[in-house]
C-alpha cells in the first residue's frame, strides 16, 4: 500500500490496535508513505532487516551479492557549493531562527554499485532495499516501542574520524559537538513528551566505533525513555507522525528549522532522512534513513549531512559530510 500521511496515519492505527504486523516507510515530509505486511514486503520489491527481523531470506540465492565490500568513490559538492549553504545557514542562527540544523546535500557515485550488493554487505543494524529506487544502511535507530508501552529514542549526534589522534577524547570535549548533543537530546526528549509520561535520559553521550572500507568513524549516542498510555496501540501512526520528522536530521527550534531547510537545501530529500520500520507481536522498532544511495535515471547518488551551530567550521563540517559516504563493513 502507497498512501499519503492521513491515510498512513489511520491505517497504522488501524493494523496496530487489530495487532496485524506491518513495515512501514515514510518520507522525510511525509507526503509518501509505503505500509504492508512484513510477508508481502518481497512482492513489492523491498527487502528489510531490521537488527535481524528479516525478510532477505526471500531473495533468490542466484541474484545474491559476490564477495568483498562494496567501494564508493564520488563526487561531492564544491566546497564553493557547501560554503554558500553553510553561510545561509549561518546567517539563520545569527538573525535567532535556529540554533541547530541539520545540512544535507547528495554527491553523485563515480560508479553506480548494484543496491543489493549494497543491501547484502553492509554491516548496519538497520538495512533497508527499494529495489531499483534506493538502498539504507542505518547505524541509527528513531524509536522503539515493546509491548508494554515503553518508548526509546537513540538519537546520534557527533562523529569524527577514528584514525585521527586521540579521536575519542577529541569528539568528548568538542564543545561545539557537546552543544550540539545536548541540543538533540533535549529535542528528542521534548518530543517523547507529547504522547509520554517519566520520559528521562537513560544514558548521555556514549561512544560506539563504526567501520566502512576506507576506515572507522567514532560516533556518540544517547538514550532516552518515557512510558506510553495503555492505549498506544490505537494510537501508534498517531504517535509517530506527532514527532515526524527526527529531530536528529532537522535542528532546533523543529519547524522553523524544517522551513529553512528547504529554503537553502539544493536537493529534494525524498525518502532520506525519513523513517522505516516493522510493527510485530505488539512491539515496533524503526530507524531513521541515512546513509542513503538513490538510483535515479541510471545514476546514484549518496546523500549526506551534519548538523550546523554557531559553533561550526566549514571546512570540518563539509569534511564530516565527505567522511559519512562509506559503507560499513564487519
Amino acid at each position: 500500500m502507497v498512501t499519503d500521511r492521513k491515510s498512513a496515519e489511520r491505517e497504522i492505527n488501524r493494523r496496530a490496535g487489530a495487532g496485524e504486523d506491518f513495515v512501514f516507510v515514510i518520507s522525510y515530509d511525509q507526503s509518501q508513505c509505503i505500509l504492508c505486511h512484513p510477508d508481502e514486503a518481497a512482492s513489492r520489491g523491498m527487502y528489510f532487516d531490521f537488527r535481524g527481523d528479516s525478510n532477505s531470506g526471500d531473495w533468490t540465492a542466484s541474484e545474491k551479492r559476490t564477495e568483498g565490500p562494496v567501494q564508493l568513490a564520488a563526487h561531492p559538492p564544491t566546497r564553493e557549493e557547501y560554503h554558500r549553504a553553510f553561510r545561509a545557514a549561518q546567517e539563520e542562527i545569527r538573525a535567532g531562527n535556529t540554533y541547530l540544523i541539520n545540512l544535507c546535500f547528495e554527491s553523485e557515485l563515480k560508479k553506480c554499485p548494484p543496491l543489493s550488493d549494497v543491501f547484502f554487505s553492509a554491516a548496519a543494524p538497520y538495512r533497508l532495499l527499494l529495489k531499483d529506487r534506493f538502498v539504507v544502511f542505518s547505524p541509527e535507530p528513531f524509536v522503539r516501542i515493546d509491548k508494554s508501552g515503553h518508548i526509546k529514542a537513540h538519537p546520534m549526534k557527533g562523529t569524527i574520524d577514528a584514525g585521527l589522534p586521540y579521536a575519542s577524547d577529541q569528539l568528548l570535549n568538542d564543545p561545539k559537538e557537546r552543544a550540539e548533543h545536548h541540543t538533540i537530546v533535549d529535542l528528542l526528549r521534548n518530543d517523547l513528551a507529547i504522547s509520554a509520561r517519566e520520559v528521562e535520559v537513560l544514558k548521555f553521550r556514549y561512544l560506539d566505533k563504526i567501520k566502512s572500507s576506507s576506515g572507522a568513524l567514532w560516533q556518540t549516542s544517547s538514550e532516552i525513555r518515557g512510558q506510553l498510555p495503555a492505549d498506544f496501540r490505537e494510537r501508534l501512526g498517531s504517535i509517530l507522525f506527532k514527532i515526524l520528522p527526527a529531530g536528529s536530521i532537522s535542528g532546533a527550534p523543529k519547524q522553523k528549522t524544517i522551513e529553512i531547510i528547504q529554503r537553502i537545501e539544493n536537493f529534494d530529500r525524498g525518502f532520506y532522512t525519513g523513517i522505516a520500520g516493522i510493527y510485530r507481536d505488539g512491539a515496533l522498532d524503526s530507524t531513521v534513513l541515512i546513509r542513503f544511495i538513490e538510483k535515479r535515471d541510471g545514476r546514484c547518488y549518496y546523500k549526506s549531512g551534519g548538523g550546523i551551530t554557531g559553533m561550526s567550521d566549514a571546512q570540518s563540517e563539509y569534511e564530516e559530510l565527505m567522511a559519512k559516504i562509506y559503507v560499513p563493513v564487519h
